[in-house]
């Protein structure tokens, strides 16, 4: 956490403090063509810090959002200590009177300037999927193929038919024990016949 914002704040605050040293140099050889040049100082700014928070947006940095408002704090003091530095140095030999319109007005335009353009950086690069969960959301295995009641094959594996359930043997069926009266009858049928209720004669062998 303490060099994400420490190095965004930095280095924003060099960069701004270089192109408010060129506005400054430049307005001394060319007083009345300041519009054009001016403009492409704030867009290459604000550029810069949509184009490094929506990378940390979409790498997923840690704290991304609260780094970046400190960062924006570092750079706007910051940028108005180094541009009044520059400005002694490289235009026109300005003093410490400078620094104070830097550290207030300066420094909160600078600020500003930090803080927008990397929210929308932020939300824009957070938006956008990394390839890595792209290749993730391709890999994920579809969902098993289920029948109504849940409980249905899984893909890949070979569906068997439901084995018959086995018949239960029935015990043999117990022959019917025949009636006193049909045994009777049977032994009358064997007997021979005989004649007014004599035994028939022998035959002759």
């Amino acid at each position: 956490m303490l060099g994400a914002w420490l190095t965004r704040g930095l280095v924003m605050a060099v960069v701004h403090a270089a192109a408010m040293t060129l506005l400054a140099k430049w307005s001394v050889f060319h007083p009345t063509g300041q519009t054009l040049f001016t403009s492409l100082a704030i867009a290459v700014l604000v550029g810069v810090a949509a184009l490094w928070s929506a990378i940390d947006g979409w790498r997923g940095l840690r704290d991304r959002g609260r780094a970046w408002f400190i960062a924006s704090l570092v750079a706007g003091v910051c940028s108005g200590i180094l541009y009044v530095i520059g400005r002694a140095i490289f235009v026109d030999q300005t003093g410490v009177s400078e620094l104070g319109a830097a550290l207030t007005g300066g420094a909160a335009f600078s600020a500003l300037l930090v803080l927008v353009p990397a929210g929308l950086g932020l939300f824009v690069g957070g938006r956008i999927r990394r390839p890595a969960e792209d290749a993730d959301a391709d890999s994920e295995p579809e969902p098993d193929d289920e029948d109504e009641d849940g409980t249905g094959s899984r893909s890949g594996e070979l569906e068997l038919p439901p084995s018959p359930a086995p018949r239960e043997e029935k015990p043999p069926a117990e022959k019917p024990k025949p009636s006193p009266v049909s045994r009777q009858a049977a032994n009358r049928a064997r007997r021979r016949p005989t004649v007014a209720g004599r035994s028939p004669a022998p035959r002759n062998r």
